[in-house]
């Protein structure tokens, strides 16, 4: 196992046409990997604009089978890049079932396999449920270039039960590929308050697992439809990778596109689970309320 490894985020603009999305996700793939990263990961659903800003049934066409013609190209990529690639895709499971899907290509394997979104939101121009069906394949890990990481969605980084159950399966990387901004109307008001908002949540659960977290989101802004109550969403980028002890190594502009390579020290992953004991503190014989939606007399 390498005591050091390169990731690579690839934070990009996504545009109408899926083709161009992905021939500019392979050039900022091959600019990662020419840095030297040997994970590159992709951001949330980066073949599309992001189409959840309202419910429309045309959007299920631009579904595909995973395994298929996406994971193929890309596994080709990894194999000749000598990269493992993280492409967030929209997966066509059969006809009316979907979901928001995460690949896994390996450089030498190929297609490892795939984590489904687990928590799928719905609020004002992120109606997901429209869309996708909450995953069934549970919290993952995969072991890809000497290292084990672990694959988590968006929405699902703001519960540190998915990032808790990931690590435990000994995760050393937690990755999210994400779609998230701000809507205009709130930016001014709110705008400061949501971003460090998520950051922090993320960097927490560095800490309390830790472990490294790695987040990559588009940039850019996306009209809303004709009539929608708001005018958009404008992703805010600054993708960033966070250290074990919650520090930001790297983080990426809010509106440019941005290839972040950060090199992690794996070895310091036991040295601050062993000092920082979280694992070994927790009274697992405590924790079966967690079970409960919430705690009063209605169960």
């Amino acid at each position: 196992m390498p005591e050091t490894i390169k990731v690579g985020l690839v934070q990009m603009r996504c545009g109408a046409d899926p083709a161009q999305n992905l021939t500019r996700a392979i050039a900022g793939i091959r600019e990662a990997a020419a840095q030297g990263a040997r994970i590159v990961c992709l951001p949330e659903l980066f073949r599309t604009l992001y189409f959840c800003k309202h419910e429309d049934p045309h959007h299920f066409q631009l579904a595909e089978p995973v395994p298929g013609p996406t994971t193929e190209r890309l596994a080709a990529l990894a194999a000749e890049l000598q990269v493992a690639i993280l492409a967030s895709l929209f997966e066509k499971r059969t006809d009316g079932l979907y979901h928001n899907t995460l690949a896994v290509l390996d450089p030498e394997r190929g297609y490892l396999g795939k984590y489904r979104k687990m928590h799928i939101p719905h609020d004002p121009l992120f109606e997901e449920k429209y869309y996708f069906a909450p995953g069934d394949l549970g919290f993952r890990v995969f072991d890809t270039a000497g290292v084990r990481i672990g694959t988590l969605i968006c929405w699902d980084q703001w519960f540190p039960e998915a990032a808790r159950l990931t690590a435990l399966q000994g995760a050393q990387v937690l990755f999210y590929p994400t779609a998230i901004g701000w809507l205009p109307e709130e930016e001014a008001t709110e705008g400061a308050i949501q971003h460090e908002a998520w950051e922090l949540v993320q960097r927490a659960h560095a800490i309390t697992n830790g472990c490294y977290v790695a987040v990559v989101n588009r940039t850019g802004f996306e009209p809303a439809p004709p009539g929608a109550s708001f005018q958009g969403i404008r992703f805010w980028g600054q993708s960033f990778v966070a250290a074990p002890d919650g520090t930001v190594l790297a983080r990426a502009p809010v509106d440019e596109e941005a290839v972040l390579v950060v090199s992690l020290d794996l070895s310091v992953i036991d040295r601050f689970r062993t000092t920082w004991p979280f694992f070994r503190d927790r009274r697992i014989d405590a924790y079966a309320e967690l079970t409960r939606r919430f705690l009063d007399d209605n169960h």
